[in-house]
């Protein structure tokens, strides 16, 4: 019997949440571990929020179809502890890790800190934007969301807290599996530049390489982490409902099933050349429909992540480690064991290149800065016409400059100052950099923290996304041919080998125990944000009607694979997120009772939000279009819609109210 959504988020919600208290801790066997697994809700404003990924100011949010979460995994042995998160988000920007960090220290003291923290996203570009403290991320977006970085900070901390108060002992175990058929390599042309042993290392030129972790808390199995490379670009530049994309549809179906409580993620590696499309056209791939590529995308890496997990019979050893720095990297100077010439070079203050401007043809086109659209964020910051100093065109080439980001006045456009982490578990080390790393830059890194460290290439991954943000990291050779990922690639041509020696450093300070120097401090830029995006003024009602009315209804009866069809006049979804709850129910009649049978977080589902001006007034009506693609094995019976949202009055009062649909059979 399958288990509901519902049961899987109860379980995960179950422990308490003390606020500001530790908790209680369980005690680990001699020799073992605690293990602990936590889910919450990131989902952001589900209308007139831009999209964060494919630049597009035109792309924002219009409802829901798969709510994204943050997933939280905490490892505790022989006094040292690790904290591990994965959320559905475009990127990690390092303005939530500083808000997560300041609000774990609040709660936990020192048990939580940025040396045993990681925070990474899945790279969905279906997610709301809005959350970064620089303004390169925020240009599309007309700047800063303050409800987008609330859901951010606020549901990582709480998946953190309840893998927290989750804890007891378990074990962990690893697993591998290949996958050929969920990713394809979009910058062939630069990848074909590499060394011919750094080709050779990636025959079909993508990385097939799945590694999953297997979480038991005794004889239960309570979560799993499953690395693959693919972007979170199923989902085209052309869709306004927010959606996890494909891992985020991986995660799904795996909770979906794997029992209550049960938490399994599905994050990044080095995907910044590999794309889920697998024709290398947006939404194309295998299908031309991509809500069924994302399904389809996500589907292939579950069943390879099951096949490696079942097979996960490798222990995990009882060995817990850490090493975390900052690093400014538009000024580091690098020696010539990491460059291909031999000879030391430097990198430069962050740029981007014309190439960059054009986006991923293969994942989703895009200019940021379109001619002839007045963008208010942009007008604020003074333009993008900042003059680009020789010395730094220089450092740059061959890259052709558009705009000097680490020129821009009064702050940088893009963070130089990066956080940089190694983490142990037992015989695997993740080397997590602020990133999209191609797969020869991924594998230059895990050849040089795999030797510093002496252990074997394989147990060496890198995790992208990782802590904060700032573009994509090429080879110097791929960086050449400057196409979309060498233009991204922020502080020029010796980016990679900087990362290279500044792993190298922290490896060897993992291998003989010494400590790190933290390094600079990144800016607290959270008193320096604009935004220009509209907020709510008013909801109203058409003419005799009332929110929560039915609009369209239900037909009285459905077969199982038929789509239902409800609206209801509803508010503005940005009156309240119902994070952690949901703006829909599909209700089914049991024993006489309504039961939530699916929601907003449910794949079968969406929530469709569309505002419908009055003529000759600043008020505004609100259609919201509830669709349930009934799944072929649903159980026949009663059901009906039920829509929940919330209204906001002339005085600003926020009034919440709900509407049912008819009751329909489905046989």
């Amino acid at each position: 019997m399958a288990v509901t959504r519902r049961s899987v988020l109860a379980g995960v919600a179950a422990a308490p949440l003390a606020a500001g208290l530790p908790g209680r801790q369980a005690t680990a066997a001699p020799g073992g571990y605690l293990v602990g697994a936590g889910l919450s809700d990131v989902t952001g404003p589900a209308a007139e929020c831009g999209m964060m990924g494919y630049s597009m100011p035109q792309q924002q949010t219009a409802g829901i179809h798969l709510r994204t979460r943050a997933r939280a995994y905490v490892v505790v042995a022989g006094g040292t502890r690790i904290c591990y998160v994965n959320a559905d988000l475009g990127a990690l920007f390092q303005s939530v890790h500083q808000g997560v960090l300041a609000k774990l220290a609040a709660s936990y003291g020192d048990l939580y800190t940025e040396r045993n923290v990681l925070l990474n996203a899945t790279h969905t570009h279906a997610g709301c934007g809005g959350s970064s403290w620089y303004a390169a991320y925020n240009l599309s977006i007309l700047g800063f969301q303050q409800q987008t970085y609330d859901a951010n900070v606020d549901g990582i901390v709480e998946a953190i807290q309840r893998a927290h108060e989750n804890l007891a002992p378990g074990t962990i175990s690893l697993g591998r599996a290949e996958l050929t058929d969920a990713s394809v390599n979009r910058s062939r042309v630069a990848f074909e530049l590499n060394p011919q042993p750094d080709k050779d290392h990636f025959p079909l030129a993508i990385d097939p390489a799945v590694t999953v972790l297997r979480f038991r808390q005794g004889g239960r199995d309570v979560g799993a982490i499953a690395w693959f490379a693919t972007h979170g670009t199923s989902m085209t530049n052309g869709n306004h409902l927010i959606s996890g994309d494909n891992k985020g549809y991986a995660a799904y179906a795996w909770e979906h099933g794997g029992g209550p409580g049960f938490v399994a993620c599905f994050p990044q590696t080095n995907s910044g050349d590999m794309s889920p499309n697998l024709n290398l056209k947006p939404g194309s791939g295998p299908t031309e429909d991509e809500f069924e590529n994302t399904r389809i995308i996500g589907q292939r890496q579950f069943d390879a992540a099951k096949r490696a997990y079942d097979n996960a019979t490798e222990p995990i050893e009882q060995s817990l480690d850490t090493r975390f720095c900052y690093v400014d990297m538009s000024k580091v100077t690098v020696d010539g064991r990491y460059t291909p010439d031999g000879r030391e070079h430097t990198t430069a203050p962050a740029a981007i290149g014309v190439s960059m401007l054009a986006g991923s043809t293969e994942d989703g086109p895009g200019l940021p800065l379109p001619e002839g659209v007045s963008n208010p964020f942009i007008d604020a910051l003074g333009g993008v016409d900042a003059p680009i100093p020789r010395e730094l065109a220089g450092a740059q080439a061959p890259k052709a400059v558009a705009v000097p980001f680490g020129a821009m006045k009064p702050y940088p456009w893009a963070p130089e100052v990066l956080p940089l982490q190694i983490v142990r578990l037992g015989q695997l080390y993740l080397a997590a950099g602020p990133a999209e790393y191609t797969i020869v830059a991924g594998l230059r890194i895990r050849r040089t923290v795999a030797a510093e460290l002496g252990v074997p290439l394989e147990n060496v991954l890198v995790q992208g996304y990782a802590n904060a943000y700032s573009q994509y990291v090429t080879t110097p050779e791929e960086y050449d041919s400057q196409q979309y990922e060498g233009a991204s690639t922020l502080f020029g041509r010796y980016t990679l080998p900087a990362y290279q020696q500044e792993f190298a450093k922290l490896a060897a300070a993992m291998r003989t125990g010494a400590p790190v120097a933290h390094g600079p401090v990144p800016r607290d830029l959270s008193d320096d944000q604009l935004n220009f995006q509209p907020g709510v003024v008013l909801d109203t009602a058409p003419l005799l009607k009332k929110f929560g009315d039915v609009l369209t209804e239900a037909k009285s009866g459905y077969r199982r694979g038929e789509q239902v069809l409800v609206e209801f006049v509803t508010g503005h979804p940005k009156n309240d997120l119902h994070r952690g709850g949901t703006f829909l129910e599909i209700q089914r009649l049991v024993n006489g009772a309504w039961t939530r049978h699916a929601d907003d977080g449910d794949w079968s589902t969406k929530y469709h939000w569309t505002r419908t001006l009055l003529s000759g007034a600043e008020t505004a009506s609100s259609i919201a279009t509830i669709t349930w693609d009934i799944p072929p094995d649903t159980p026949v019976g009663r059901y009906r819609v039920v829509h929940h949202g919330d209204w906001k009055s002339l005085g600003g009062a926020i009034t919440a109210f709900s509407g049912t649909s008819r009751a329909f059979a489905v046989s």
